[in-house]
């Protein structure tokens, strides 16, 4: 049986979009030119025909490294139609780690724009398994007719990078069935036929997905822009009448920190879908008084699994500092140390859908440590949350910090706020060991304040009263300081949990 071109994630993002109002401006670009979705599929039918009379075919991984946002619109639409694999390279990283990250995945062909042209030129002595290099300025064809498709549903259709905290960043294993799923974010979130989704140069890697893929599908129209700065998005949304926006609570705290706002019409703004970090009490105060028409969403997801939760937090209906629900036809859970599920308190949180990643490439054993459940369903990225008794998800921070400890996780920073309240504490950190057990033990060290003196014995006894017993210290020190990594003022940064280790195992009681 003909399998049905809907499956295929760019005729059902955009070829659908053109059949249904082909004379509808899809994309923006700077300011500079639009395309409707008829335009639009024609270009990149051309890309694709360019691509197939170039030697790629379904199947075959082609290394994308693109700078400016509308050939990354056009490259990776195109090879979506003829099944190609999309490596989304990230312009960002250094010139090595571009080469190992293209040979490790295997690409055999590599496309990429003008404004990385000299890195391109240093890359390919050094990858001699790419026999084939396209400039996507150069990807052109006559021919606008669709061309044949070549993926569908379960099929790889990109590998999405997240970096780790050793080695080269993780390749993701998406298909065209999760990317379609991840472009349906608008059965939670409100849109209209007058929507318009404004972004930058996110959108290579998994902004592509998350943000180009939803706004096509929805039949939105796109603004693509290069800088997506407080200083240029303060000129495009007046401009363009942009309503959706996806962003960092940061981003905020930099627009609404100066004056530059203040005359500028931003009440074209809808939807403000915010995630990545807290929103804080006084951030949303801040942006509900200068931005009352725009409701704020706070979202959940990691590169594995985008968009697992999202919740309304400007009107009360989610928690502030709460990430909201289970999309429509997704599934969230919370389990504890030996996987029990768990609802209120603190655990790993297990992320299922059709969103979900296929799984590392060639990395099985990593694959199956993430995946889990009777058929691999759940995703366990290694953060920790609680679970409202009617599904609200509170995101508490990773896994790898937290301390297991009579059948419990505890987040350090809770033991910590208790030490430093205490009478003459100027700093405290605790951890678990031994590192990565089942139940571990809750060290303390804690650092007094100038001319003070601080008895380990009597800070164990006040936050015994303090605390309850799963997130009670086993043990105190007391330290001249402690270790923490150097921000770029040259000021301390974060506390180096992993030292902090080492030197709490290696003093004697």
């Amino acid at each position: 049986m003909a399998r049905s071109p809907y499956g295929n994630y760019g005729h059902a993002i955009l070829t659908a979009g053109a059949l249904r109002a082909p004379d509808r401006v899809a994309l923006t670009y700077c300011g500079e030119r639009s395309l409707t979705y008829d335009r639009l599929n024609r270009t990149v039918n051309r890309r694709a025909h360019a691509l197939l009379a170039a030697g790629i075919g379904p199947g075959r991984r082609v290394g994308a490294l693109l700078n400016e946002t509308l050939r990354v619109a056009e490259v990776y639409l195109a090879q979506a139609k003829i099944g190609a694999i999309t490596a989304a390279l990230n312009p960002y990283w250094p010139e090595e780690t571009v080469r190992a990250v293209t040979e490790r995945s295997g690409c055999t062909a590599f496309v990429h724009d003008s404004t990385v042209a000299d890195v391109v030129e240093r890359l390919r002595p050094a990858l001699p398994s790419v026999t084939t290099w396209i400039d996507a300025g150069e990807l052109d064809h006559e021919e606008e007719a669709e061309p044949p498709l070549g993926g569908y549903g379960d099929d790889p259709l990109a590998l999405y990078y997240t970096s780790g905290t050793t080695g080269l960043p993780k390749a993701v294993v998406h298909t065209h069935a999760s990317s379609l799923a991840t472009a349906r974010i608008w059965l939670d979130v409100p849109f209209s036929p007058d929507s318009v989704f404004g972004t930058g140069a996110i959108i290579w890697g998994i902004g592509f997905p998350a943000i180009v893929g939803p706004a096509l599908h929805a039949g939105m129209r796109l603004v693509l822009e290069q800088d997506w700065g407080p200083g240029n998005f303060l000129k495009v949304v007046p401009r363009e009448r942009v309503t959706h926006v996806s962003q960092i609570p940061s981003f905020y705290a930099t627009l609404l920190g100066g004056s530059e706002h203040e005359a500028v019409d931003l009440s074209s703004l809808k939807v403000i879908m915010l995630g990545g970090e807290p929103l804080t009490p006084a951030m949303l105060a801040r942006i509900k008084e200068r931005l009352p028409g725009a409701g704020v969403y706070s979202y959940y997801g990691q590169t594995e699994a985008p968009y697992s939760c999202v919740g309304r937090v400007d009107d009360g209906s989610t928690p502030l500092g709460a990430s909201g629900r289970a999309r429509t036809g997704h599934a969230v859970r919370v389990t504890g140390p030996s996987g029990e599920p768990l609802v209120g308190r603190p655990g790993e949180i297990n992320l299922a859908g059709p969103h979900r990643m296929l799984g590392y490439d060639g990395e099985p054993d990593r694959t199956a440590e993430v995946l889990r459940g009777e058929w691999g369903e759940w995703y366990v990225g290694g953060d920790l949350g609680t679970l409202s008794p009617d599904g609200v998800l509170r995101v508490l921070g990773r896994r790898e910090d937290a301390i297991a400890k009579g059948g419990r996780w505890t987040q350090p920073s809770t033991v910590e706020a208790a030490a430093a309240a205490l009478d003459g504490v100027a700093e405290a950190g605790a951890v678990g060991v031994p590192e990565g057990a089942a139940e571990q033990e809750i060290l303390l060290a804690v650092v007094p304040r100038a001319g003070r003196v601080l008895s380990p014995g009597e800070i164990a006894r006040a936050l015994a009263e303090a605390l309850p017993s799963h997130e009670r210290p086993d043990r105190v020190v007391v330290a001249d300081a402690l270790p923490h990594s150097q921000d770029a003022s040259g000021g301390p940064g974060k506390l180096l949990r992993r030292e902090l280790r080492g030197l709490l195992e290696g003093i004697d009681d």
